[in-house]
């Protein structure tokens, strides 16, 4: 059999056919790659996707929504194009689109929150294209269908992992891109796709220390059985110093206040303040001798820690959870084990300084550098996705 020879300029139809195939597969990949390197430098396109339980930032209580709001507003004065996937009463500087009205929370008509959950995830997959990288913060429920599309995405998770039903889940997606809150929200799932660890962080201005005589500890943030107020309580009692609770209850926490909690705010050194404003905090951290946090659960982070370096206040925490990465024994406050552990740490108090925990806070907890964190992430996960090797196929 004769051998066809190849001459420039004497190729059939079909094969001229085949090579404009082949050029237009893999031009448009070539410029997909030149743009996601430009990405890599430039600014981003990113959706920031909240829970709609909470507006942005939360008008009651709300530490995720509040994360949230600090990140999406310090990505957009770093000069990125953020839009906020939220509830319609949300108040942010980034592009709002508004998948419900309002809070869910405060919204009474509704009565399965997940249908709108599920119709907001549906929705960001048909707009994916839109975006650089798409940022969830709703737990694992994007896994599915966000798997099934090419836009680079990926969750923090806020909370607790250490359920026996969460294995499951990380075992049937196990290439779905995570992000921590710390390294010990990590170990109940060690072979999840974990791509980093980024501690949250505030405005550097929202609290700050104000000229005070401490003359009381506190107790702040929620009432509820992990958060062991009745060991702060007691252990106030013991160090004969009074105890302010600036703390909510929540309605599912009602029953173990009344039974558990409000016979022991008859104590004459405890004052049960209740909940209060991010306006308040810097004069009631301010005059603390110390904040208590007593926890008996693995908390994943612990904003009100942060906030009471931010008034360079010093912070008595259980070594549960990630207290350890957060609080520098000695430094900023005392990990300690238990109760007796906690009155004998009281006693050392005069050897930290309120302008060093103040100025630990600057360098480490900074709404700043939580962005810049992320920044590192979004741009190594948008990286990875431009370099990916993709096969150009010809049919025919």
């Amino acid at each position: 059999m004769k051998r066809k020879k190849f001459v420039a300029g004497t190729y059939s139809v079909v094969e001229r056919s085949s090579a404009l195939a082949v050029l237009a597969n893999v031009l448009p990949q070539c410029s997909s790659e030149r743009r996601s390197r430009r990405r890599l430098e430039g600014k981003l396109r990113i959706a920031q996707i909240s829970p709609l339980t909470e507006a942005v930032p939360p008008k009651l209580y709300g530490g995720t929504e509040r994360v949230i709001s600090w990140l999406t507003e310090e990505l957009v004065a770093l000069g990125h194009k953020v839009t906020l996937f939220a509830s319609g009463d949300s108040v942010t500087n980034a592009r709002l689109e508004p998948m419900w009205p309002t809070a869910l929370r405060l919204d009474g008509s509704v009565r399965d929150p997940n249908a709108l959950h599920m119709s907001m995830i549906e929705q960001i997959a048909q707009r994916a294209r839109e975006f650089d990288l798409l940022h969830f913060h709703l737990d694992y429920y994007p896994f599915s269908v966000m798997s099934r599309q090419s836009t680079p995405f990926l969750t923090t998770l806020h909370g607790r992992l250490d359920l026996p039903e969460h294995e499951p889940v990380f075992s049937t997606f196990p290439n779905v891109p995570l992000v921590s809150i710390s390294n010990a929200q990590r170990r109940p799932a060690p072979n999840a796709n974990w791509i980093g660890t980024v501690h949250h962080g505030m405005p550097e201005n929202l609290l700050k220390p104000v000229p005070a005589e401490p003359s009381y500890l506190a107790f702040l943030g929620r009432i509820s059985p992990e958060k062991r107020v009745d060991r702060a309580i007691r252990i106030a009692e013991r160090c004969g110093l009074p105890l302010k609770i600036a703390a909510k209850v929540d309605a599912a926490d009602h029953d173990y206040f009344e039974e558990m909690i409000k016979p022991l705010l008859t104590k004459p050194n405890v004052e049960f303040i209740g909940e209060i404003s991010d306006a308040q905090k810097s004069e009631f951290l301010s005059n603390a001798f110390a904040l208590l946090v007593p926890i008996d659960w693995p908390e994943p982070f612990g904003l009100v820690m942060i906030e009471a370096m931010a008034c360079g206040a010093p912070v008595i925490a259980f070594n549960r959870g990630a207290v350890p990465e957060l609080i520098e024994d000695g430094v900023t406050g005392f990990v300690v084990e238990d109760e007796t552990s906690a009155v004998g740490a009281l006693r050392h108090l005069s050897r930290l300084s309120r302008t060093v925990i103040r100025k630990r806070f600057e360098e480490r907890f900074t709404a700043r550098r939580m962005a810049r964190d992320y920044l590192a992430v979004y741009r190594d996960l948008v990286g990875a996705t431009a370099l990916r090797p993709r096969i150009a196929s010809v049919s025919g």
